[in-house]
């Protein structure tokens, strides 16, 4: 499988002026100008005009419910499972998928199971063990042998604190798995990140803050998510991402309707914010929470409603920060990109470089609308139409 790009935009993600990209085997074989690729007619090369389109590396969606989560307001209310149209229509490659509030009705069989199933159908796929719950719910009935022995396997989480549906962890039991993660990740190469879901208590991200000051476990080994679902937790994770921590934000496709009923900070502000800040650009990415769902709960903790998170949300993030927020889209696709590769260890991705990945994304370099999304070195959209389907998909 043979293709070459012609005339893009290329966001390595930075900004490396317009080159042609060849891609070879799976994989980025060269970056460069007027490049050729002739195999004496022994091989076809498909070649593809990106005149006036930008070339970013393949999204990675670093925190998405593959299994589809909910069940907060009853079985009723269970969301449904990705589907590969819904990743890669919206620009998405590689993906990593959680367990949420419902630990017992969907378990890491079910999730390793899922994620092998996209694997097969074209895109790269990664998991996290456990769910809200601690003690964690393992496969193996070990969370250190998850990660070490399960290759999908790079951390643990979601992992539920400050929230009245989490298991209520002490300090020993949530520093406890941060340390087994650490070390299970160290002896096998990978991230052992702890995934941590934040809640709306005002206890906000207490837990991972003693665990850092009190222990040797340095904030690198946290990956904070839902930082910016209200001002003062937002406020708390900007001073841990200053400290060098880094902080995940929660795209929301329905923010203009939340911000009327609550103080969430929108992606694209909160990101601004960030950079005015001095915070590295490093220090932040940006995940869909797709197929999770919203509960809606009153002051007493009682459910009221229902929503369902979207992986359409990360285009979006993506189009606001540079439109809204004048964020440059070197910097802005950062948070989709290379800083999560970099921070779950994902090794080949994220990036636009000879011998990485061929996961890339060509946008419209006007409007930043997806045209051609490539995993793996195969079209999977062309032109916004998708061409390769799920099993289940086709009429």
């Amino acid at each position: 499988m043979v293709t070459l790009i012609r005339n893009a935009a290329v966001y390595q993600p930075e900004y490396a002026g317009v080159k042609d990209i060849l891609l070879l085997g799976g994989k980025i074989a060269a970056v460069g100008e007027h490049l050729k690729a002739d195999f004496g007619g022994q091989v076809s090369v498909e070649e593809i005009q990106a005149d006036g389109m930008a070339a970013v590396p393949g999204f990675i969606d670093s925190h998405e419910h593959i299994l589809g989560g909910g069940g907060e307001g009853g079985f009723h209310t269970r969301t449904p499972e990705a589907t590969l149209k819904d990743l890669i229509l919206n620009g998405i490659t590689t993906v990593v998928g959680c367990i949420g509030t419902d630990g017992v009705g969907r378990d890491m069989t079910a999730l390793l199971a899922k994620a092998h199933g996209l694997e097969n159908e074209g895109i790269t796929t990664y998991a996290y063990t456990g769910s809200y719950q601690v003690p964690v719910h393992t496969l193996t009935g070990s969370l250190m042998k998850d990660i070490m022995m399960l290759d999908k396997v790079i951390g643990v989480g979601e992992i539920a604190i400050s929230d009245h549906r989490s298991s209520q962890p002490t300090f020993e039991e949530f520093a406890r798995l941060t340390a087994d993660a650490r070390v299970a990740g160290m002896l096998s190469g990978k991230a052992g990140i702890v995934n941590v879901h934040l809640g709306d208590s005002p206890r906000n991200i207490d837990l991972i803050r003693r665990v850092v000051h009190e222990t040797e476990i340095p904030a690198s080994q946290f990956l904070p998510t839902h930082v910016n679902r209200n001002a003062a937790l937002f406020d708390a994770c900007l001073e841990f991402a200053a400290e060098g921590g880094t902080i995940d934000f929660t795209g929301n496709e329905d923010i203009d309707y939340w911000e009327t009923i609550s103080d969430e900070v929108r992606v694209c502000k909160g990101i601004r914010r960030l950079l005015d800040k001095g915070i590295s650009s490093d220090r932040f990415t940006i995940s869909s929470d797709g197929q999770g769902s919203l509960p809606v709960f009153n002051s007493k903790g009682e459910y009221q409603g229902i929503g369902i998170g979207k992986a359409s949300c990360l285009l979006k993030e993506l189009r606001e920060c540079v439109q809204k927020e004048n964020i440059p889209l070197e910097i802005a696709v950062k948070g989709i990109t290379s800083n999560p590769a970099s921070v779950l260890k994902l090794t080949g991705k994220g990036r636009i470089l000879p011998g990485f990945d061929a996961d890339l994304c060509l946008l419209d370099r006007e409007t930043l609308d997806l045209n051609t999304v490539i995993a793996k070195g195969q079209c999977m959209v062309r032109g916004r139409k998708q061409q390769v389907f799920g099993t289940f998909e086709r009429d």
